[in-house]
């Protein structure tokens, strides 16, 4: 057994390897388990909630390791896993083994008071269901619908069979809690929506609205992006007042000024903002340029208070009231003043995962190569070099993109490989990966997404793993063919593939649309038998003595620090002490995205499309983490986060 494996609950482990589950009623089998969990939480019972779990005693080593331990002690009985956003934690945490379930329970479930637990069969994809993911792993999946002292929340459950005498019990093994609305403060949308009829008033309120000529907000964004976009939408209808300051001219801008051949590579159904999906004839994966136009027009259509060609310059929090007073420098035609200060609770970043810096790294002679260096932020497109000679720096996904537009414009393009890459399909990787969750005939969105959080990353790098192989296997001409070109092929983080590269790294693999034959066919050439040594005045040297002649190098070598945007916003003494933004922490929940930063009022929000093209495999957080603002307004959070111990 791979050490990835070894969370995941085999039909070996149970004793049950021989086993067959014809003729069970999964819809019967869900309803009595959570009837039984309903009657547990209602009476606040630890104990005979605990009683309902598969029992465990296996905790995995941290995520935060970087590759499996060939030391690791496997595990020869199933996992549990308890995961909650925010419906009992006022966090995102999740908890493995019933040690640790247990003391999560004494702790928060009385305080909580989780009630009024219903199945949930309505829902398109609702539905209480067997599967069978791999021969070796039976589960039986269910969602549901409950209440706490303060909100609604919803719920997934995937019951394993355990033996019992000659038959065979179903008990948990991973359950997902989530927080959905609060009591008493819905969103303003459908029949909460504004009722009354308007003559001639609506412009001038909303000129006043988004000029804040005589007040703040609550809220200030920095980016207007998707996530600041989507982030102002959800504050919206909570009743929140937002200001979001975008510097580029125009909403959209910061995908529309990007390299012409940019396209997303996740699907549409995994892409909606909130309240106004893509139309059903929306191309599968989004063009650059088409993205920025829906932004542009989704800021409007929404009536999001934005300026734009603005830039905030300088924030600070008051030490005794928490407020931050943040400094915005403005060109914008809303605005009435070109320098403005506003003093707002709530101090929201959605600059993305780069901060809004590329990463280059230094080489020596960089300061006597005479022709043009580049980071793929700055890069436009290929017709500006043509009959040049161009390294691309990086063999990810722009690395990728922007050597095929150099192809496709008869640019000699050589990509230079620093170090392995997982490639994987998006023809057949993608549909392997998503087809259960994201597809034209898959369940709605929203359930889609509850899916797919109800899996904790420690879990989930086990099914990543086996999930690796078999789209290996599907992928297997391609990656053969790479292989025999000298393309170096990596298996990702954990050898788990791209969806835990993603959380660990947001980066280190390709979905290839295409890119691969042109390495295959060589038409992008490849170099990848030695590192950089240093430039020289006509191109790069290497450590083995070898040489490549360019007149334009482009690194594609992914983006900054996240902090460093905080940084040069709130300054070093915030930037530093602040949580770190990305990467998973030792229960594989994310750092500092969408959670407590360590300063009160300070939010760091990324959404999927702002990975650059990475899948998120989260719900969308803004909503439940914007719903915990919403609490901290109205007074509803007791103010205690129910945090893992640093």
């Amino acid at each position: 057994m791979h050490p990835s494996e070894s969370p995941l609950p085999t039909l070996n482990k149970l004793g049950l390897g021989t086993f067959t589950f014809d003729g069970v009623d999964a819809a019967a089998v869900a309803q009595t388990w959570i009837g039984a969990f309903s009657a547990a939480c209602q009476v606040d019972s630890v104990q005979d909630i605990l009683d309902l779990f598969v029992e465990s005693s296996f905790a995995s080593p941290p995520l935060s390791q970087s590759s499996p331990s060939p030391n690791v002690v496997l595990s020869d009985e199933p996992s549990v896993y308890w995961r909650d956003v925010l419906a009992l934690t006022w966090d995102f945490r999740t908890f493995e083994s019933t040690p640790a379930i247990r003391q999560f329970l004494k702790d928060r479930l009385r305080l909580t008071e989780v009630r009024n637990v219903k199945i949930n069969t309505t829902d398109k994809g609702a539905f209480p269901v067997l599967q069978r993911p791999y021969p070796d792993i039976v589960w039986i999946q269910a969602l549901f619908k409950f209440e706490t002292k303060v909100g609604y929340c919803s719920g997934v459950v995937r019951l394993l069979p355990t033996k019992q005498g000659d038959g065979i019990r179903w008990k948990a093994h991973c359950i997902f809690t989530n927080l959905e609305d609060l009591k008493g403060f819905p969103e303003q949308i459908g029949h909460l929506r504004n009722q009354d009829s308007d003559h001639g008033t609506w412009e001038g309120i909303r000129n006043q609205e988004r000029q804040f000529v005589d007040k703040d907000p609550l809220v200030l964004v920095i980016g207007g992006g998707q996530s600041g976009l989507d982030v102002a939408a959800r504050l919206k209808s909570l009743g929140i007042t937002s200001l979001v300051v975008e510097k580029n001219e125009h909403i959209g801008d910061n995908w529309r000024n990007r390299y012409d051949a940019l396209c997303l590579h996740d699907p549409v159904w995994y892409d909606h903002l909130p309240y106004i999906p893509f139309p059903p004839n929306w191309p599968v994966y989004t063009p650059a340029k088409k993205l920025a136009n829906w932004l542009e027009h989704y800021a409007e259509a929404m009536e999001l208070n934005v300026w734009t060609s603005s830039t905030v310059t300088k924030a600070t929090q008051d030490s005794t009231t928490g407020y931050w007073e943040v400094t915005v420098q403005t060109n914008s035609d809303i605005a009435k003043i070109r320098t403005r200060i506003f003093n707002v609770k709530h101090l929201i970043f959605a600059l993305g995962f780069s901060g809004g810096r590329g990463y280059v790294p230094h080489y020596p002679g960089m300061d006597v190569f005479k022709g043009q260096v580049l980071h793929s932020l700055q890069h436009d497109k290929a017709t500006d070099h043509l009959g040049k000679k161009v390294v691309v720096i990086g063999s990810c996904t722009s690395g990728h993109d922007i050597s095929v537009d150099y192809a496709n414009h008869d640019v000699d393009v050589t990509m230079f490989q620093r170090s392995s890459t997982y490639i994987m399909s998006t023809k057949r990787g993608l549909r392997l990966t998503l087809e259960d969750f994201y597809s034209e005939d898959g369940p709605s969105t929203d359930i889609g997404d509850r899916l797919v959080a109800s899996y904790p990353n420690l879990l989930n790098v086990g099914i990543s793993y086996r999930l690796t192989k078999k789209i290996a296997e599907a992928d297997a001409e391609l990656l053969d063919a790479l292989e025999k070109r000298g393309f170096r092929l990596g298996w990702g983080f954990k050898d788990a593939g791209f969806l835990m590269s993603a959380w660990a790294r947001a980066g280190g693999y390709y979905l290839d649309v295409g890119g691969s034959q042109y390495i295959i066919d060589g038409r992008i050439k490849l170099k990848n038998d030695s590192q950089i040594s240093s430039f020289t005045e006509k191109g790069l040297l290497f450590e083995n003595g070898s040489e490549l002649p360019a007149d334009v190098i482009i690194f594609c070598t992914g983006l900054g620090n996240a902090r460093d945007g905080i940084r040069d916003i709130c300054g070093d003494i915030v930037a530093d002490n602040c949580s770190p933004v990305w990467g998973m922490d030792a229960e594989g929940e994310l750092n500092g995205c969408w959670r407590d930063m360590g300063f009160r009022g300070l939010w760091y929000m990324m959404g999927a499309q702002s990975l650059l093209l990475y899948l998120t495999q989260l719900l969308n957080p803004h909503q439940e983490t914007l719903h915990c603002i919403k609490a901290m307004e109205e007074n509803v959070f007791d103010g205690v986060r129910y945090s893992r111990s640093k």
